[in-house]
């Protein structure tokens, strides 16, 4: 497959009927019987960790994506069946939320901003609410309708929208408590993923990078949605690292925070990954493009910038560094860090002292050829390898990366980290391409291609040694990879496949210790654990699309035929 700016506007386009026809249902709806809620303060949130529920996106403030629980283990974990599903949702897109538990209430969102609470135990639905999508809101959408997920604090339930609405709802009864707009719609912003809420306040970023639109960071009161601060992630030329961009560029320069951060309560920092610049073509815009695939630490209070550290610099390759910036403390070469660590999308794992921004080290875990290596702790690039207009160049990894947006887990007790993997590679093409607010801002045509080094092989999940950043074990599939992980203090790593399958490895030597039966669409999105009154779950979405059937090309092919719509699957123990 070949793709260009406008072939992105027309498939795009194309996607607006259906978002209409699902969009405009009135909310709440179907409320029941259900114990108190039970609000969700500071202090819980800075200790979700111990939590039996999963308080946000990635369990905890740090982002490992590790439970705490271990009722179910390596001992126990093949006695798995299913505790309850939710019907099928019709709607035939990605699911890439993640369940939110307080309690026994359990809160999701689906494609194309709905969202639902369940009992977290029968799986009875309590209340749906269906945002009110405007046309305009699916015109600027490179990677499908998703929404990943809820925020909570207080009373509220607060979610994201991708017209760019951030929206508060009574987490009892599903009532709107308040909705501010960060941007209209249509011109090229939007909003997938979920909030972060630190010292009340709640923390999103804006998509849109492939669009020019410029990216940002807000910090709304919790309270009232009122906006405390901004950070813009492209600076202006006169801002610390505006003259990294041409004169103006920067305005178009893209860099969207569109993945949701993490948070260090000992030092109050917030770390959020930036996305991509605009265009994808970089002969536009000579510069490192700050703060462009970058992690950068922040003041949660303020939105002030304390340091950054780049990942890819100049990027023209789409290697957006988003990925969850997790933390974690290791030991390398004989010295202890705080540090936190991201595989990116470029193809190398990176571990950066979270004190300072400097980098620890940074080792590839794909086959990859557009990084060329380290020095002076800054990410070299290859000069041979990048296209301009009428040059065709072929590397890896691909624009999708060594690993797109799927969460990693971090385990404590084995030091490992495990990461869903992508290996294909690509080729480039510049072409010409002019700003216009509100249409594709690229000036790249691209071709997703196997990795030559092992075609028969798109997908791996591997456990890395924080340590060292080298892998321990690995299992490769035929297909893509594309789920998230979850790993938990029974000693299990939990992450699904395309052909529907939930897996459950032992941590420490990856076998293979349980599998679910197809569970009728695929596994895109991060399983969860949680427990109530006793009894732990592990839960999932299925559903089948987002970036791999709308950019893979051939190399999707073999999922073509994967049936779409939404269904969440939760086990537990048999007796």
């Amino acid at each position: 497959m070949k793709s260009s700016s406008s072939k992105l506007a027309g498939r795009l386009l194309a996607g607006v009927g259906i978002g209409l026809a699902v969009g405009l249902a009135a909310a709440p709806v179907a409320k029941a019987d259900q114990a108190a809620y039970t609000p969700v303060t500071t202090d819980m949130l800075n200790n979700a960790g111990s939590n039996d529920g999963w308080l946000m996106f990635n369990h905890d403030y740090s982002g490992q994506d590790y439970s705490q629980l271990n009722q179910i283990n390596t001992s126990n974990v093949g006695t798995l069946t299913t505790a309850w599903t939710t019907p099928k949702i019709d709607i035939p897109d990605a699911f890439e939320g993640v369940p939110v538990v307080n309690g026994n209430y359990m809160f999701v969102t689906t494609a194309k901003d709905h969202v639902i609470a369940y009992n977290a135990t029968t799986g009875q639905k309590l209340w749906e609410y269906v945002y009110k999508l405007p046309q305009a809101a699916f015109k600027t959408l490179c990677c499908d309708t998703n929404n990943r997920g809820v925020a909570l604090y207080g009373n509220m339930v607060i979610f994201g929208t991708l017209d760019n609405h951030v929206v508060a709802l009574d987490a009892a009864t599903g009532d709107v408590k308040w909705n501010v707009s960060l941007a209209e719609p249509g011109v090229g912003y939007s909003i997938t993923e979920a909030p972060l809420i630190v010292n009340g306040k709640v923390i999103i970023g804006s998509g849109g990078g492939e669009y020019g639109a410029r990216g940002f960071i807000v910090g709304l009161d919790a309270e009232t949605g009122k906006m405390d601060w901004k950070f813009y992630s492209t600076p202006a030329e006169d801002q610390p690292g505006g003259n990294t961009w041409p004169k103006g560029a920067y305005k178009t320069g893209g860099g969207s925070p569109w993945m949701t951060g993490t948070y260090d309560p000992s030092t109050d920092t917030l770390f959020w990954g930036i996305g991509n610049p605009g265009p994808w073509l970089a002969t536009m815009r000579p510069g490192s493009n700050l703060y462009t695939d970058s992690v950068v630490a922040l003041d949660p209070n303020t939105g002030k910038l304390k340091w950054y550290y780049q990942y890819t610099p100049n990027d023209t390759w789409d290697y957006d560094g988003v990925n969850t910036p997790v933390l974690t403390n290791l030991t390398y070469k004989g010295k202890d860090y705080k540090a936190l660590i991201s595989p990116s999308r470029n193809g190398y794992i990176y571990a950066i002292d979270r004190t300072n921004g400097k980098l620890i080290y940074a080792e590839p875990f794909v086959h990859d050829t557009s990084i060329t290596g380290i020095k002076d702790g800054v990410t070299q690039t290859s000069q041979a390898l990048r296209p301009a207009l009428g040059k065709t160049i072929t590397t890896c990894p691909s624009f999708l990366g060594g690993k797109n947006w799927w969460p990693i887990a971090v385990d404590p007790q084995t030091h490992m980290a495990y990461v869903p993997t992508l290996h294909a590679c690509m080729s480039m093409k510049g072409v010409p391409v002019t700003y216009a607010a509100g249409l594709p801002y690229l000036g790249e045509t691209f071709q997703m291609l196997p990795d030559p080094t092992d075609p028969n092989h798109l997908g791996s999940f591997q456990a890395i040694d924080l340590d060292t950043g080298k892998q321990v074990w690995q299992h490769q599939t035929k297909d893509v990879w594309d789920a998230g992980a979850l790993s938990t203090a029974g000693g299990l790593v939990f992450s699904g496949t395309p052909d529907g399958k939930l897996h459950a490895f032992d941590a420490k030597t990856g076998k293979e210790l349980w599998s679910s039966p197809p569970l009728g669409s695929a596994i895109l999105a991060d399983p969860v654990a949680y427990s109530v009154n006793g009894t732990e779950y592990v839960a999932v979405w299925t559903s089948y699309g987002g970036v791999w059937p709308m950019w893979a090309g051939k190399l999707a092919d073999s999922l073509k035929n994967t049936p779409r719509f939404g269904q969440l699957h939760v086990f537990k123990l048999g007796s």
